[in-house]
């Protein structure tokens, strides 16, 4: 077997997504691996028109979004620094499922490690399961974590 030398761990900073870190921190750990925390922002959809608050509302919003986002991801990773993982952290912006496949093959991820919700019927219907897309496009292993 290949020996996994980076693992991507997909991060939407959700419950699940903190099951799943645990276990990339483990696997990490296991191999000396080193680990690429990465979340991807959606994008907002954009509606021009003066009703809506026009440009700068959506502008304003974007900018929130990415500092949060930011905000979130430097906790996490001062979080790993104290666990001894070597942690990089790449905040991407796009569909989730996409960035996350894309990414994992241009650092030559050995691994994706990433949480799923566990929705079922109208909900998994509607919101769609990244996760699943992630494992049914992946190039590479893909562990998945269910949350509580």
């Amino acid at each position: 077997m290949k020996r996994i030398r980076r693992i991507l761990y997909a991060t939407d900073y959700s419950k699940a997504s903190g099951r799943a870190l645990d276990e990339a921190v483990n696997l990490a750990r296991q191999n000396r691996a080193e680990l690429l925390v990465v979340h991807v922002m959606e994008p907002i959809p954009y509606t021009a028109g003066e009703e809506f608050g026009g440009a700068e509302l959506y502008l304003r919003l974007e900018d929130a979004t990415k500092r949060e986002s930011q905000t979130t991801m430097d906790k996490l990773i001062r979080r790993l620094r104290r666990t001894k993982v070597k942690a990089k952290s790449l905040l991407l912006r796009g569909s989730a499922y996409d960035q996350i496949v894309k990414t994992a093959k241009s650092k030559r991820a050995d691994m994706v490690v990433i949480g799923t919700h566990g929705r079922t019927g109208l909900s998994k219907l509607f919101m769609g399961s990244v996760a699943a897309k992630v494992v049914s496009t992946a190039t590479c292993p893909v562990v998945t974590v269910r949350g509580e």
